[in-house]
């Protein structure tokens, strides 16, 4: 059962990475139209690019999570392989299969203002499931809080980092990967 999360996971891992994107900058805006906050650090450099978390808004509403209906059963195999395997709660492992399946939404709308300074993403496996997106020092540190627009995961969010550091995190741990 473990083996069949697994090759799912990879499958969805393995789609994000084909996603390829093109170099379209952008402003600084304050807030997203569904009015979520996000914020950005300091710039590097002067000439560092800072995401338009505008263009990627999806409008959609964020739903309440304890009240949403998963399409996966909280009881389901999927669910309690990926709680062993992960080491969290039923429900938790419920809410993130279903983001992790649905991040692309998310992914694609980002790499399409990285273009060439895009270097990786991962997914964290924790309660609150976080789209880490590494990149070159052109682009500013930020985060932005996507809500989810397709049928799949209408509603719930995605926190995403953006984190100009070149490389995945060299911190082995919980849902973390160490290259």
């Amino acid at each position: 059962m473990a083996k069949r999360l697994i090759s799912m996971l990879i499958m969805s891992a393995a789609s994000m990475w084909i996603l390829t994107g093109c170099d379209s900058g952008g402003d600084k805006a304050d807030k997203t139209a569904a009015g979520a906050e996000q914020t950005t650090a300091a710039p590097s450099t002067e000439s560092a690019t800072v995401i338009d978390w505008s263009l990627i808004a999806s409008d959609e509403k964020a739903a309440a999570r304890a009240d949403y209906q998963y399409p996966f059963a909280l009881d389901s195999q999927n669910v309690r392989d990926y709680a062993d395997y992960f080491k969290v709660d039923n429900a938790t492992a419920q809410h993130n299969l279903t983001v992790s399946m649905a991040s692309n939404e998310a992914l694609s709308k980002v790499l399409d203002q990285l273009g060439n300074s895009y270097t990786s993403h991962e997914l964290t496996d924790d309660d609150n499931m976080t789209l880490i997106i590494h990149t070159l020092p052109d682009i500013a540190t930020s985060r932005y809080d996507y809500v989810f627009a397709e049928d799949f995961a209408k509603g719930l969010v995605l926190p995403i980092n953006i984190q100009p550091n070149g490389k995945k995190s060299d911190v082995q741990g919980h849902g973390e990967v160490q290259e």
